[in-house]
């Protein structure tokens, strides 16, 4: 049994290294779908999701959620407003990384565990621990210092980590699935993503069945509806790591995704990252070091808080010795 769970997990940690590295390799994938624009590569990756997720639903038989969800308005309100949110995400991260700011894309979700607990004092009257507020502090130094690197607020970072973290509010009070979840929010955005198609080829600037010579062939609609399976497999994996290993797990494996996008942004795309940019950086991953040892720190006492309870428990449990029994003598003190 206890094998068996030992591959459970370390199938997981697979997972979610698919999962994260995927996504990670994002800013290699959405290139290649120019020239078409931002807009177009985002409504054909919206139109293209609901279809591969519904080939999904369907090859598992996946539908018994649909029907309860539908007799709850104030559910399907909150995936509406998450489908709106997320389509805000992926729009600003395919014009960011087209754009030459695949860098800047990556300190977003860098960032995006602390603005995740901003909200969760803001929002939700979360109290914080000591180093949490030193990250979050830590952070809020670095928006400052970045802001001052690129002669500018990074917006870029600051839409992509906010409305992420908006949609992970959304999604956390929704409960659904990752598959679930973007079935769902696809399907909301499906009628609006499918008439912007049509605007886009009534006025000419739409790409999808279209060839250029020289410019672009058939395999550019191959990779447009591409777009629609490589949003729908990393959730899957993500899915399959999630009931696999713990969340504490999970919490370091998001790192991986926005360390490969710099990565790729410094490497691949060769941006550039004056001393002030370094800086800012550098106190992102100071924060980051101080959230990922207040949580560790944290697991670590809990292991060991519900250890003593169970000894504790145990030691209560035990039947106590009979009354009168004969008391061993105490060993002799040895001497050396």
């Amino acid at each position: 049994m206890a094998e068996t769970t030992q591959q459970e997990a370390g199938r997981g940690l697979w997972y979610g290294f698919a999962a994260y590295g995927m996504w990670g390799l994002f800013p290699l994938f959405w290139p290649l779908l120019e020239p078409g624009a931002a807009d177009d590569i985002l409504a054909n990756r919206m139109v293209w999701s609901l279809v591969a997720v519904v080939l999904l639903l369907v090859a598992q038989r996946h539908w018994g959620w649909i029907r309860p969800l539908l007799r709850q308005p104030r559910r399907l309100a909150m995936l509406g407003a998450a489908a709106a949110v997320i389509s805000v995400n992926w729009g600003v991260y395919i014009w960011g990384v087209n754009a030459g700011h695949v860098v800047e894309t990556s300190l977003g979700y860098f960032i995006n565990p602390l603005v995740t607990i901003a909200f969760g004092v803001l929002l939700l009257k979360e109290r914080l621990r000591v180093a949490q507020w030193a990250a979050v502090g830590i952070g809020a130094l670095a928006v400052a210092v970045l802001t001052i690197g690129y002669g500018r607020l990074p917006w870029i970072a600051l839409t992509l980590a906010l409305s992420f973290a908006t949609y992970g509010l959304l999604k956390k009070k929704v409960g659904l699935s990752g598959l679930e979840s973007l079935a769902a929010e696809s399907a909301f955005m499906f009628p609006f993503a499918l008439g912007y198609l049509i605007y886009l080829e009534v006025s000419g600037r739409g790409t999808f069945g279209h060839t250029v010579a020289g410019q672009y062939g058939w395999g550019h609609s191959g990779l447009l509806v591409l777009s629609g399976v490589i949003t729908a497999v990393p959730l899957l994996c993500f899915g399959a790591a999630a009931v696999r290993v713990p969340l504490t797990m999970l919490g370091l494996l998001q790192y991986l995704a926005p360390v490969f996008q710099f990565l790729i942004g410094i490497a691949v795309f060769h941006e550039s990252m004056p001393p002030a940019r370094w800086a800012g950086f550098a106190l992102v991953w100071a924060a980051l070091a101080v959230l990922t040892w207040d949580a560790l720190h944290r697991v670590h006492a809990d292991r060991v808080a519900r250890a003593a309870a169970l000894a504790r428990a145990d030691r209560a449990a035990a039947p106590a010795a009979p009354t009168g029994a004969p008391v061993a003598d105490p060993a002799p003190a040895r001497t050396s």
